[in-house]
């Protein structure tokens, strides 16, 4: 009997008994036999090379994997995994001045775009993986990348890290939320006190510009004009939700628990409808990871309880059987398979 005929025999019930440990280390075997080039060491954008528009994958993708990589060795310490894809990252690293980053596509390929939030990702996943593992390497690369992102900041509009470095027209949640959460995870780590000063710094700022008046948080800051750009993503509250909960955490301060709570209950009443988050799988690992902070502060598993859900639903629905590939479409991106895993290895890390 084929694969695809025995699944038709599972229910949905059957399907989330299925340890999450193990559907980690199906996709990870799935992404390194479908995406990962070895001649190269690099990965392919999607599973459908003819069609990409770049030769490997650009940088973006490789921020989800190095995430799900770390939270893979989390509850497997012997996998080793995270060497593999920071060896990916680093051919695309850019050391021009004024600090050294990594850019949007592979530097042999020539000058690209540094993105600040594509580093900032980088750095949340090399310090978690200090926190772990106490290899100074790590530490070395989340002070790198904190070296670049704040080349990113200035007082226009009042404070706020920019998008990328060479358009200065547009400040973003998706660059000062985990702008955030790099300097938290710095404070931690190192006890320096003006690494808690910037955190706030820039948590006040985009609470101040970009929060709308909900509890979530709107995408963008356009200037000169000041205008907003509105739209509302998950990966854009679940980054404020994460550095309000740390931030209460860590100092004590009623009111960052009070907002991390408000947009908990925001964030599930706008984005999850009918059972299920939007379709964006890593905009929603990054929600997950706010909630997650929330849960070991207040113990509240109702947020965690809807992901539960739809991951479940994803797995069941959306995943071929005959690759553990997961996605809608026959083109199945890195980017989702890497999303699915790093939640499905912090709900392991949760039972």
């Amino acid at each position: 009997m084929k694969k695809w005929a025995i699944c038709l025999l599972f229910p949905l019930q059957a399907w989330a008994q299925q340890p999450y440990a193990a559907r980690v280390d199906q996709l990870r075997q799935a992404i390194q036999q479908v995406f990962y080039q070895p001649a190269t060491g690099l990965y392919l954008e999607t599973n459908d090379p003819k069609h990409n528009e770049k030769p490997v994958s650009y940088l973006w993708p490789l921020c989800a994997l190095i995430q799900a990589a770390t939270e893979a060795e989390q509850i497997q310490p012997s996998l080793h995994y995270m060497p593999t894809v920071l060896n990916a990252i680093e051919q695309y690293r850019n050391d021009a001045p004024p600090a050294s980053g990594y850019q949007a596509y592979i530097a042999k390929a020539g000058k690209d775009t540094r993105f600040y939030d594509d580093n900032q990702w980088v750095a949340i996943a090399a310090l978690d993986a200090y926190r772990r593992t106490k290899k100074p390497e790590y530490l070395e690369l989340g002070e790198r990348i904190y070296r670049f992102m704040m080349t990113g900041y200035d007082e226009q509009a009042g404070g706020g890290i920019y998008w990328k470095e060479d358009d200065k027209t547009t400040k973003n949640t998706c660059s000062n939320g985990p702008g955030v959460l790099v300097a938290l995870q710095l404070y931690e780590l190192t006890k320096k006190p003006e690494y808690l000063t910037v955190a706030r710094k820039i948590y006040t700022w985009t609470h101040d510009r970009l929060r709308a008046p909900d509890g979530l948080y709107y995408d963008a800051l356009k200037l000169p004009k000041m205008t907003i750009d509105s739209a509302r993503y998950t990966y854009n509250t679940g980054t404020m939700l994460q550095s309000a909960a740390i931030l209460y955490r860590l100092t004590g301060e009623k009111a960052y628990l009070t907002e991390a709570q408000t947009i908990a209950k925001a964030s599930e009443a706008y984005f999850f409808r009918k059972g299920r988050f939007p379709d964006h799988h890593w905009f929603n690992a990054v929600l997950l990871r706010g909630y997650i902070e929330l849960y070991h502060i207040d113990h509240n598993r109702a947020f965690i309880a809807l992901f539960e859900k739809d991951l479940n639903r994803i797995w069941a629905e959306e995943r071929d059987p005959a690759t553990n590939l997961i996605g809608k479409k026959a083109r199945k991106t890195l980017i989702d398979q890497a999303a699915v895993m790093e939640m499905f290895a912090r709900l392991e890390q949760l039972k």
